[in-house]
């Protein structure tokens, strides 16, 4: 392509509003511009690289036996209904009517319309295994969008789904996926870390994400250096420091705290009551019903870990109202110590501990010598809380980390969660009905392309992997005006196109040293200048996007070299 003929908006300088680096440098690239919230139009240059992305996922996922199909993005709201997610979706869901008043959404994700196919086609296991996959819009109504692609209301994902006759299919499935997985990140320049994850409103029995490590993320990963542990935030344990508690205390006692409604005050104004010694009482509206949440004072809550729990995405902290009607107190006096009549989920931290403070659900008082275990009525126990840096690793005890992420990847062991819920069975070999054992798999086209640019960038622009650029190569003549340097421009651009490469001529009547800014900016990775004095001595320069080496080349040898290094 000719730059004269081609649409780039490049921008000189970041953008205002713009904090990720790929959202800054895709704006300054000319690569996307907001239409609003969330919502972003992909131009040429993103479309060319989204295009590079879509051809590697499809080559690894054909190679897994992957069939691609097309589905719709409008659902009937039914097919939602019977899965049980209808009501279990938070308002990320996209909800309308159409002209007949029935309930429809747009594509969150596609495990109910699959698993209906799957119901009405799939009779016998002699027609199992299935990998379908598709790459398709998919719509969230994120409350916060942000950080560019990288968090919007609409996105273009890799969704595919196994059916398998038991968890030994699935297995393999599995297996086959986290396989390709690594295949194409590795093919598009990345190098995430697979952990952990929560299957949140997927439901299933386990799952895992694929991290890339990158300030821009909103995840939070946490490593030990020591084994090789890794898990998202949600997800991930740590051992504590045991703490030294009586082997048994007196009943508990309640004094008064006037004008105490924190964890460090009444830290501070007793000194039997240390925050690792505190027991923080949390009230939160779960289906509309109060329910407890105790976590230790000095540790704080992990909201997916709590969903994990109650098996509910709707759930909200309560009102002063609320809290008020339920235990009688406002918060900062709270506990739950004789509280018969509310569900109480008390995190694993706490689990033996004794001689613990709460409050006394009495404003202005709290209680002391508290045994967790004797003096909370039904607890039921879970793991709630977050782990932080500094902490010992389950596995080896070694320090764990905790670093920033993106999420680019998530697959999921679905089991018999959907296939269940709406009657998607198949004969086994004795002629039994047996409900088909489902994986999901998910893979970002956007976030693949967005932390391609987090990856690979310095302070001219983006630095594309080969694999994926909108063009391997760029041609820029100094002056357009000279004809020996257009007459070489033209040929090489003729003959590098004709040897399969993706090339960019920037014919623009511009200074040099615009067009080279320009070339560093959208990342193409190689740039050859057909230069006055590289011509006098037969060559051309060849500059080297990744590692800024620039070098003379002869012209009869070009066209070779730049093939043999993109190929």
């Amino acid at each position: 392509m000719r730059w004269t003929q081609c649409f780039f908006p490049t921008l000189r300088d970041d953008p205002a509003a713009a904090e990720a680096i790929s959202h800054k440098l895709m704006l300054r690239a000319g690569m996307i511009r907001q239409l609003g919230a969330g919502l972003y139009s992909y131009l040429p240059l993103a479309h060319r690289v989204m295009q590079r992305i879509e051809a590697i996922v499809r080559d690894e996922m054909n190679a897994i036996g992957g069939q691609e199909v097309r589905l719709p993005l409008l659902q009937p709201a039914k097919l939602w209904q019977a899965s049980g997610r209808w009501d279990q979706v938070d308002a990320t869901l996209f909800r309308l009517k159409d002209r007949r008043r029935v309930e429809m959404a747009l594509a969150l994700s596609a495990e109910e319309v699959f698993t209906s196919i799957a119901s009405d086609e799939l009779r016998s296991y002699k027609q199992l295994p299935q990998i379908w996959y598709q790459i398709q819009p998919k719509f969230r109504d994120e409350p916060r969008p942000k950080s560019g692609v990288l968090r919007g209301r609409q996105f273009l994902m890799k969704d595919s789904y196994s059916f398998d006759l038991d968890e030994a299919g699935l297995e393999q499935s599995f297996d086959k996926h986290m396989a390709a997985y690594y295949r194409i990140y590795e093919r598009c320049g990345l190098a995430p870390i697979s952990v952990e994850a929560s299957s949140g409103v997927m439901g299933g029995s386990e799952s895992v994400e694929f991290m890339a490590v990158s300030d821009a993320g909103e995840d939070w990963m946490v490593t030990c250096p020591g084994c090789g542990y890794a898990a998202n935030l949600e997800k991930a344990t740590t051992q504590l420091v045991p703490l030294d508690d009586p082997a048994s205390c007196g009943e508990p006692e309640r004094f008064a705290t006037p004008d105490v409604k924190t964890i460090e005050a009444l830290a501070s104004a007793f000194e039997f009551a240390p925050a690792d010694r505190q027991i923080k009482t949390l009230v939160y509206a779960v289906e509309g019903e109060p329910v407890l949440f105790l976590v230790r004072g000095d540790h704080q809550l992990n909201d997916v870990k709590q969903i994990d729990a109650v098996g509910s995405t709707k759930l909200r902290a309560a009102s002063a109202d609320q809290i008020q009607t339920a235990l009688g107190a406002g918060p900062g006096s709270l506990g739950a110590v004789g509280v018969n009549d509310l569900p109480i989920y008390v995190d694993e931290a706490l689990r033996g501990r004794r001689d613990m403070v709460t409050g006394a659900n009495e404003d202005g008082f709290h209680l002391r010598h508290v045994d967790v275990e004797r003096d909370v009525p039904n607890p039921k126990w879970a793991d709630l809380r977050s782990v932080e840096a500094g902490e010992a690793c389950s596995v080896c005890g070694k320090p764990v980390e905790l670093q920033k992420t993106i999420e680019i990847g998530h697959i999921f062991k679905l089991i018999d969660h959907y296939s269940v819920a709406m009657g998607a069975n198949v004969l086994n070999a004795e002629g039994t009905e047996t409900p088909l054992v489902m994986g999901c798999y998910g893979l970002g086209i956007d976030r693949v392309m967005a932390g391609a640019i987090e990856a690979h960038h310095d302070e001219h622009g983006i630095i594309w992997p080969q694999s994926i650029a909108p063009f391997d190569v760029i041609i820029s003549p100094v002056k357009v005006t000279d004809e020996e340097q257009m007459r070489v421009s033209e040929r090489l651009y003729a003959e590098l196109s004709e040897a399969g490469l993706e090339v960019l001529l920037d014919d623009r009547n511009e200074r040099a040293g615009v067009k080279f800014k320009d070339a560093d900016l959208i990342g193409i990775p190689y740039r050859i200048v057909p230069g006055p004095r590289a011509l006098a001595n037969g060559n051309v320069e060849l500059a080297n996007r990744a590692s800024g080496e620039r070098e003379e080349i002869a012209l009869d040898a070009i066209v070779a070299e730049v093939v043999k290094r993109c190929t």
